[in-house]
């Protein structure tokens, strides 16, 4: 299951990379939602900064960790990990619901990778040894 964690963080750095690029790019006086779909709008929206680092940074970093953890078979810190992960995910989710009424597509493939981590790494604590 750990290389299976290992590649769904590769995937997570990929998609997570995607947004930073997103976030960088483009026209930065872009403030309207063409439609309910605009990745652009989400990631250059004030919610995807904190503390003037954009939120796809912490994804590159959190994915590398949860991907290094499992790599090196700490479980009970890989599951920890993907929790913190999963529970920042649904609340970015939740502003993109809520607050933006816009939805980004490698945000929830970002949501989906974390949520797969997640599952993954405690069956590892419950199945294997």
């Amino acid at each position: 299951m750990r290389y299976c964690i290992v590649v769904l963080a590769l995937a997570g750095v990929v998609l997570s990379s995607i947004t930073l690029w997103i976030h960088y790019s483009g026209d930065d006086h872009e403030t309207v939602a063409k439609s309910s779909w605009d990745s652009a709008f989400v990631n250059r929206s004030s919610y995807a900064v904190v503390g003037g680092i954009p939120v796809a940074v912490f994804g590159i970093v959190g994915y590398t960790m949860l991907g290094l953890l499992a790599w090196f078979r700490r479980r009970a810190l890989t599951a920890i990990a993907s929790m913190f992960g999963l529970a920042y995910a649904l609340y970015l989710t939740n502003i993109e619901a809520h607050v933006l009424n816009v939805w980004c597509v490698y945000c929830l493939g970002s949501l989906m990778v974390v949520v797969m981590i997640a599952l993954l790494s405690f069956g590892q604590l419950v199945f294997e040894s």
